[in-house]
Protein backbone atom coordinates (compact mmCIF):
# COMPACT_ATOMS: atom_id res chain seq x y z
CA UNK A 1 0.00 0.00 0.00
CA UNK A 2 1.28 3.53 -0.66
CA UNK A 3 1.53 6.27 1.82
CA UNK A 4 -0.87 8.60 1.62
CA UNK A 5 -1.54 11.93 3.66
CA UNK A 6 -4.42 13.91 3.78
CA UNK A 7 -4.52 16.68 6.77
CA UNK A 8 -2.40 15.80 8.70
CA UNK A 9 -3.49 11.87 8.45
CA UNK A 10 -0.92 9.86 7.68
CA UNK A 11 -1.50 5.96 6.50
CA UNK A 12 2.27 3.78 7.34
CA UNK A 13 3.29 3.44 3.91
CA UNK A 14 3.08 -0.66 4.28
CA UNK A 15 0.62 -3.05 5.84
CA UNK A 16 -1.13 -6.50 5.69
CA UNK A 17 -4.36 -5.48 7.88
CA UNK A 18 -6.49 -2.27 6.96
CA UNK A 19 -8.20 -2.00 10.28
CA UNK A 20 -7.51 -4.07 13.52
CA UNK A 21 -9.52 -3.62 16.42
CA UNK A 22 -9.81 -5.84 19.82
CA UNK A 23 -13.08 -7.07 20.98
CA UNK A 24 -15.25 -9.63 22.72
CA UNK A 25 -17.47 -10.89 20.09
CA UNK A 26 -21.15 -12.22 21.31
CA UNK A 27 -24.01 -13.16 19.88
CA UNK A 28 -27.45 -11.17 18.76
CA UNK A 29 -30.66 -12.62 18.87
CA UNK A 30 -33.43 -10.40 16.94
CA UNK A 31 -37.31 -10.85 16.75
CA UNK A 32 -38.33 -11.30 13.18
CA UNK A 33 -40.74 -8.91 11.64
CA UNK A 34 -39.91 -6.48 13.96
CA UNK A 35 -41.92 -8.00 16.57
CA UNK A 36 -40.65 -7.47 20.33
CA UNK A 37 -38.90 -9.94 22.33
CA UNK A 38 -41.45 -11.08 24.92
CA UNK A 39 -43.98 -11.97 22.33
CA UNK A 40 -42.11 -13.83 19.71
CA UNK A 41 -40.73 -17.05 19.06
CA UNK A 42 -38.92 -16.72 15.93
CA UNK A 43 -35.61 -15.31 16.39
CA UNK A 44 -32.82 -14.24 14.16
CA UNK A 45 -28.98 -15.17 15.19
CA UNK A 46 -25.81 -13.00 14.49
CA UNK A 47 -22.27 -12.84 15.63
CA UNK A 48 -21.69 -9.54 16.97
CA UNK A 49 -19.40 -6.72 18.39
CA UNK A 50 -19.41 -2.71 18.23
CA UNK A 51 -15.35 -3.20 16.59
CA UNK A 52 -15.78 -6.03 14.11
CA UNK A 53 -18.64 -4.03 12.62
CA UNK A 54 -16.60 -1.28 12.54
CA UNK A 55 -14.41 -3.50 9.98
CA UNK A 56 -16.84 -5.22 8.01
CA UNK A 57 -17.30 -1.77 5.72
CA UNK A 58 -13.89 -2.01 4.47
CA UNK A 59 -13.97 -6.02 5.05
CA UNK A 60 -17.13 -5.90 2.19
CA UNK A 61 -14.91 -3.62 0.24
CA UNK A 62 -11.43 -6.53 -0.15
CA UNK A 63 -9.63 -4.99 2.62
CA UNK A 64 -7.95 -7.52 4.98
CA UNK A 65 -9.04 -6.83 8.47
CA UNK A 66 -8.29 -8.24 11.69
CA UNK A 67 -9.92 -9.19 14.83
CA UNK A 68 -8.02 -10.40 18.38
CA UNK A 69 -10.54 -11.50 20.58
CA UNK A 70 -11.11 -14.88 22.73
CA UNK A 71 -13.36 -17.71 22.14
CA UNK A 72 -14.67 -20.27 24.51
CA UNK A 73 -12.54 -24.13 23.62
CA UNK A 74 -15.21 -26.63 22.06
CA UNK A 75 -17.74 -24.06 22.10
CA UNK A 76 -20.67 -24.63 19.00
CA UNK A 77 -21.46 -20.42 19.61
CA UNK A 78 -17.19 -20.02 19.24
CA UNK A 79 -17.77 -22.22 15.98
CA UNK A 80 -20.54 -19.95 14.76
CA UNK A 81 -18.88 -16.90 15.47
CA UNK A 82 -15.68 -17.50 13.42
CA UNK A 83 -17.69 -18.92 10.67
CA UNK A 84 -19.55 -16.08 10.27
CA UNK A 85 -16.27 -13.48 10.73
CA UNK A 86 -14.78 -15.59 8.04
CA UNK A 87 -18.30 -14.87 5.58
CA UNK A 88 -17.68 -11.61 6.64
CA UNK A 89 -13.83 -11.26 5.13
CA UNK A 90 -12.48 -10.92 8.18
CA UNK A 91 -9.69 -12.40 9.91
CA UNK A 92 -9.59 -13.21 13.87
CA UNK A 93 -6.94 -14.43 16.40
CA UNK A 94 -7.91 -15.66 19.33
CA UNK A 95 -6.72 -17.73 22.34
CA UNK A 96 -8.99 -20.75 23.20
CA UNK A 97 -9.96 -20.85 27.19
CA UNK A 98 -11.70 -23.75 28.72
CA UNK A 99 -15.54 -23.44 29.68
CA UNK A 100 -14.95 -24.54 33.22
CA UNK A 101 -18.07 -26.36 33.40
CA UNK A 102 -21.76 -25.10 33.05
CA UNK A 103 -21.27 -22.16 35.09
CA UNK A 104 -17.93 -21.03 33.49
CA UNK A 105 -17.06 -18.89 30.17
CA UNK A 106 -19.20 -18.52 27.41
CA UNK A 107 -19.86 -15.52 24.54
CA UNK A 108 -22.47 -13.11 25.58
CA UNK A 109 -25.74 -12.45 24.10
CA UNK A 110 -27.29 -9.33 22.93
CA UNK A 111 -31.08 -9.91 23.16
CA UNK A 112 -32.86 -6.76 20.92
CA UNK A 113 -35.67 -5.90 18.61
CA UNK A 114 -36.44 -3.46 15.97
CA UNK A 115 -39.21 -1.97 17.74
CA UNK A 116 -42.12 -0.64 15.42
CA UNK A 117 -43.36 2.90 15.00
CA UNK A 118 -43.63 4.59 18.24
CA UNK A 119 -42.45 1.43 20.22
CA UNK A 120 -39.07 1.77 20.70
CA UNK A 121 -36.51 -0.93 20.33
CA UNK A 122 -35.31 -2.58 23.53
CA UNK A 123 -31.88 -4.28 24.27
CA UNK A 124 -31.13 -6.62 26.84
CA UNK A 125 -27.26 -7.57 27.59
CA UNK A 126 -26.55 -11.11 29.08
CA UNK A 127 -23.19 -11.03 29.51
CA UNK A 128 -22.23 -13.12 32.71
CA UNK A 129 -19.17 -15.05 32.26
CA UNK A 130 -18.50 -13.15 29.14
CA UNK A 131 -14.94 -14.63 27.91
CA UNK A 132 -13.64 -11.46 26.28
CA UNK A 133 -13.85 -9.59 29.31
CA UNK A 134 -10.90 -11.41 30.18
CA UNK A 135 -8.70 -10.25 26.84
CA UNK A 136 -4.98 -9.89 27.15
CA UNK A 137 -2.56 -8.48 25.08
CA UNK A 138 -0.06 -11.04 26.08
CA UNK A 139 -2.40 -13.09 24.03
CA UNK A 140 -0.96 -11.61 20.73
CA UNK A 141 2.43 -11.89 18.78
CA UNK A 142 1.95 -8.04 18.83
CA UNK A 143 5.42 -7.11 17.62
CA UNK A 144 4.43 -9.27 14.30
CA UNK A 145 1.18 -7.92 13.88
CA UNK A 146 1.80 -4.09 14.28
CA UNK A 147 5.48 -4.47 13.24
CA UNK A 148 6.15 -7.02 10.60
CA UNK A 149 3.00 -7.70 8.94
CA UNK A 150 1.38 -4.34 9.58
CA UNK A 151 -1.40 -2.29 10.44
CA UNK A 152 -2.85 0.79 8.67
CA UNK A 153 -5.58 1.42 11.95
CA UNK A 154 -6.08 0.56 14.88
CA UNK A 155 -9.49 0.88 15.75
CA UNK A 156 -10.25 1.05 19.55
CA UNK A 157 -14.16 1.43 21.18
CA UNK A 158 -14.83 2.92 24.75
CA UNK A 159 -17.23 -0.34 25.25
CA UNK A 160 -14.25 -2.92 24.97
CA UNK A 161 -12.19 -0.37 26.55
CA UNK A 162 -14.24 -0.54 29.82
CA UNK A 163 -15.40 -3.92 29.86
CA UNK A 164 -12.96 -5.22 32.61
CA UNK A 165 -9.92 -4.16 34.14
CA UNK A 166 -8.25 -6.76 31.96
CA UNK A 167 -9.46 -5.32 28.84
CA UNK A 168 -8.55 -1.43 29.76
CA UNK A 169 -4.96 -3.06 30.37
CA UNK A 170 -5.50 -4.71 26.97
CA UNK A 171 -6.68 -1.77 24.96
CA UNK A 172 -3.65 0.52 26.21
CA UNK A 173 -1.05 -1.99 25.65
CA UNK A 174 -2.62 -2.28 21.59
CA UNK A 175 -2.66 1.53 21.64
CA UNK A 176 0.78 2.29 22.38
CA UNK A 177 2.49 -0.70 20.56
CA UNK A 178 0.44 0.73 17.19
CA UNK A 179 1.43 3.82 17.64
CA UNK A 180 4.75 2.85 17.90
CA UNK A 181 5.22 0.99 14.77
CA UNK A 182 3.39 3.55 13.19
CA UNK A 183 0.18 2.74 13.13
CA UNK A 184 -3.26 5.60 13.46
CA UNK A 185 -5.14 5.08 16.58
CA UNK A 186 -8.81 5.17 16.13
CA UNK A 187 -10.95 5.43 19.57
CA UNK A 188 -14.60 5.69 19.72
CA UNK A 189 -15.36 6.77 23.36
CA UNK A 190 -18.75 4.94 23.27
CA UNK A 191 -19.10 5.82 26.76
CA UNK A 192 -21.44 3.08 28.96
CA UNK A 193 -22.44 3.84 32.53
CA UNK A 194 -23.01 0.36 33.23
CA UNK A 195 -19.67 -0.18 32.19
CA UNK A 196 -18.05 2.87 34.01
CA UNK A 197 -19.69 2.41 37.28
CA UNK A 198 -17.30 1.96 40.16
CA UNK A 199 -14.23 2.72 38.19
CA UNK A 200 -14.87 6.26 37.00
CA UNK A 201 -11.69 7.76 37.96
CA UNK A 202 -9.70 4.62 37.09
CA UNK A 203 -11.34 4.94 33.05
CA UNK A 204 -11.11 8.68 33.19
CA UNK A 205 -7.19 8.01 33.02
CA UNK A 206 -7.17 5.22 30.87
CA UNK A 207 -8.98 7.12 28.22
CA UNK A 208 -7.06 10.07 28.65
CA UNK A 209 -4.25 7.78 27.66
CA UNK A 210 -5.47 6.36 24.77
CA UNK A 211 -6.74 9.46 23.57
CA UNK A 212 -3.30 11.08 23.91
CA UNK A 213 -2.12 8.90 21.31
CA UNK A 214 -5.05 8.69 18.84
CA UNK A 215 -5.33 10.31 15.74
CA UNK A 216 -9.08 9.96 15.12
CA UNK A 217 -11.38 10.55 17.92
CA UNK A 218 -15.14 9.84 17.75
CA UNK A 219 -18.39 10.27 20.26
CA UNK A 220 -20.55 12.85 20.49
CA UNK A 221 -20.47 15.77 23.14
CA UNK A 222 -21.81 13.44 26.33
CA UNK A 223 -19.07 11.25 25.24
CA UNK A 224 -16.66 13.46 25.59
CA UNK A 225 -17.67 15.08 28.88
CA UNK A 226 -17.77 11.87 30.27
CA UNK A 227 -14.89 9.84 29.32
CA UNK A 228 -12.21 12.40 29.41
CA UNK A 229 -13.77 15.22 31.90
CA UNK A 230 -14.67 18.17 29.77
CA UNK A 231 -17.39 20.71 30.65
CA UNK A 232 -19.24 21.90 27.52
CA UNK A 233 -22.03 23.77 26.74
CA UNK A 234 -25.31 22.04 27.58
CA UNK A 235 -27.07 21.03 24.12
CA UNK A 236 -30.40 22.16 23.13
CA UNK A 237 -32.88 19.83 23.61
CA UNK A 238 -33.52 17.74 20.27
CA UNK A 239 -32.51 21.09 18.44
CA UNK A 240 -29.98 19.55 16.00
CA UNK A 241 -28.40 22.89 15.30
CA UNK A 242 -27.74 23.92 18.79
CA UNK A 243 -26.11 20.27 19.09
CA UNK A 244 -23.70 21.19 16.14
CA UNK A 245 -22.42 24.45 17.49
CA UNK A 246 -22.35 23.03 21.16
CA UNK A 247 -20.15 20.10 19.62
CA UNK A 248 -17.86 22.59 17.23
CA UNK A 249 -17.43 24.32 20.75
CA UNK A 250 -16.75 21.09 23.19
CA UNK A 251 -13.72 20.40 20.28
CA UNK A 252 -11.90 23.02 20.45
CA UNK A 253 -11.11 22.45 24.28
CA UNK A 254 -10.32 18.62 23.13
CA UNK A 255 -8.08 20.17 20.75
CA UNK A 256 -5.80 21.78 23.08
CA UNK A 257 -6.29 18.89 25.39
CA UNK A 258 -5.09 16.20 22.95
CA UNK A 259 -2.99 18.06 19.61
CA UNK A 260 -1.45 14.70 18.95
CA UNK A 261 -5.59 13.86 16.71
CA UNK A 262 -5.91 15.40 13.59
CA UNK A 263 -9.94 14.20 12.93
CA UNK A 264 -13.12 14.43 15.37
CA UNK A 265 -16.74 12.94 14.29
CA UNK A 266 -19.77 12.80 15.53
CA UNK A 267 -23.15 11.17 14.39
CA UNK A 268 -26.17 12.89 14.73
CA UNK A 269 -29.39 11.49 15.25
CA UNK A 270 -33.00 12.65 15.71
CA UNK A 271 -35.61 9.46 16.60
CA UNK A 272 -39.12 10.61 14.66
CA UNK A 273 -40.30 6.78 14.66
CA UNK A 274 -38.41 3.66 15.48
CA UNK A 275 -38.68 3.72 11.86
CA UNK A 276 -37.90 7.09 10.24
CA UNK A 277 -34.80 8.62 11.91
CA UNK A 278 -32.95 12.55 11.21
CA UNK A 279 -29.58 11.27 10.52
CA UNK A 280 -26.46 13.48 10.26
CA UNK A 281 -22.94 13.64 10.50
CA UNK A 282 -19.70 16.27 11.35
CA UNK A 283 -16.17 15.87 11.26
CA UNK A 284 -13.62 18.57 11.88
CA UNK A 285 -10.18 18.55 10.54
CA UNK A 286 -7.60 21.26 11.37
CA UNK A 287 -9.42 24.57 11.65
CA UNK A 288 -12.38 23.16 8.56
CA UNK A 289 -15.79 21.74 9.69
CA UNK A 290 -17.95 20.27 7.19
CA UNK A 291 -21.42 19.27 8.24
CA UNK A 292 -23.73 16.32 7.00
CA UNK A 293 -27.33 18.10 7.66
CA UNK A 294 -29.80 15.86 9.04
CA UNK A 295 -31.68 14.06 6.74
CA UNK A 296 -34.69 11.89 6.90
CA UNK A 297 -33.81 8.16 6.38
CA UNK A 298 -36.31 5.03 7.03
CA UNK A 299 -34.78 2.28 9.70
CA UNK A 300 -34.83 -1.74 9.51
CA UNK A 301 -33.12 -1.72 12.52
CA UNK A 302 -30.87 1.21 14.08
CA UNK A 303 -28.44 -0.90 15.69
CA UNK A 304 -25.02 -0.52 14.64
CA UNK A 305 -25.87 2.73 12.48
CA UNK A 306 -23.05 4.61 14.55
CA UNK A 307 -20.49 1.69 14.10
CA UNK A 308 -21.38 2.01 10.68
CA UNK A 309 -20.38 5.62 10.00
CA UNK A 310 -17.43 5.07 11.99
CA UNK A 311 -16.48 2.13 9.52
CA UNK A 312 -17.47 4.73 6.42
CA UNK A 313 -15.25 7.02 7.83
CA UNK A 314 -12.28 5.03 8.54
CA UNK A 315 -12.46 3.56 4.99
CA UNK A 316 -12.22 7.23 3.51
CA UNK A 317 -9.29 7.59 5.86
CA UNK A 318 -7.45 4.27 4.17
CA UNK A 319 -8.11 5.89 0.74
CA UNK A 320 -6.65 9.12 1.82
CA UNK A 321 -9.48 10.76 0.76
CA UNK A 322 -10.19 14.57 1.54
CA UNK A 323 -12.29 14.71 5.15
CA UNK A 324 -15.58 16.25 3.62
CA UNK A 325 -15.78 12.57 1.38
CA UNK A 326 -14.80 10.57 4.53
CA UNK A 327 -17.86 12.42 6.39
CA UNK A 328 -20.16 11.79 3.16
CA UNK A 329 -19.35 8.14 2.96
CA UNK A 330 -19.43 7.34 6.64
CA UNK A 331 -23.27 8.83 6.85
CA UNK A 332 -24.10 6.41 3.77
CA UNK A 333 -22.43 3.66 5.40
CA UNK A 334 -24.23 4.22 8.54
CA UNK A 335 -27.89 4.39 6.53
CA UNK A 336 -26.78 1.13 4.73
CA UNK A 337 -26.11 -0.33 8.40
CA UNK A 338 -29.72 1.00 10.03
CA UNK A 339 -31.15 -0.72 6.50
CA UNK A 340 -30.52 -4.01 7.56
CA UNK A 341 -31.35 -6.51 10.15
CA UNK A 342 -27.70 -7.04 10.47
CA UNK A 343 -26.12 -4.79 12.87
CA UNK A 344 -23.22 -3.63 10.52
CA UNK A 345 -23.55 -2.64 6.62
CA UNK A 346 -22.42 -5.06 4.03
CA UNK A 347 -21.77 -2.74 0.95
CA UNK A 348 -21.47 -5.18 -2.36
CA UNK A 349 -19.15 -1.83 -3.71
CA UNK A 350 -18.22 1.46 -3.66
CA UNK A 351 -21.02 2.11 -5.85
CA UNK A 352 -23.67 1.15 -3.56
CA UNK A 353 -22.69 3.81 -0.64
CA UNK A 354 -22.38 6.99 -2.93
CA UNK A 355 -25.56 5.67 -4.46
CA UNK A 356 -27.20 5.82 -0.77
CA UNK A 357 -25.68 9.28 0.15
CA UNK A 358 -26.90 10.99 -3.64
CA UNK A 359 -30.27 9.53 -2.75
CA UNK A 360 -30.58 7.40 -5.50
CA UNK A 361 -32.55 4.02 -4.51
CA UNK A 362 -33.75 3.56 -8.29
CA UNK A 363 -33.59 -0.48 -9.55
CA UNK A 364 -30.00 -1.48 -10.39
CA UNK A 365 -30.08 -3.31 -13.12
Amino acid sequence: MEETEEEGVKIRETYRYAIACPTSMGLRITPQNRMAVQNSNLFYLQATSAESNVLNIASSLGRECLVLTRFVKDSPMAAFIRAQLRARNIRYEGKEVEQGGPWGYRHQFNIADSGFGLRAPRVWNDRAGEVGRTLSAEDFDTERIFGEEGVAILHLSGLIAAMSKETTECCLALAKCAKANGSLVSFDLNHRTTFWKGREEELKTAFHEIASVADILIGNEEDFQLCLGFRGPEAGGKDLSAKIESFKAMIGQVREAYPGASLYATTLRQVLSANEHLWGALVLSGEDCFVEEPRPIEVMDRIGGGDGFSGGLLYGVLNGWEPERCLQFGWASGVLAASSLNDYAEPADEKQIWDVYAGNARVQR
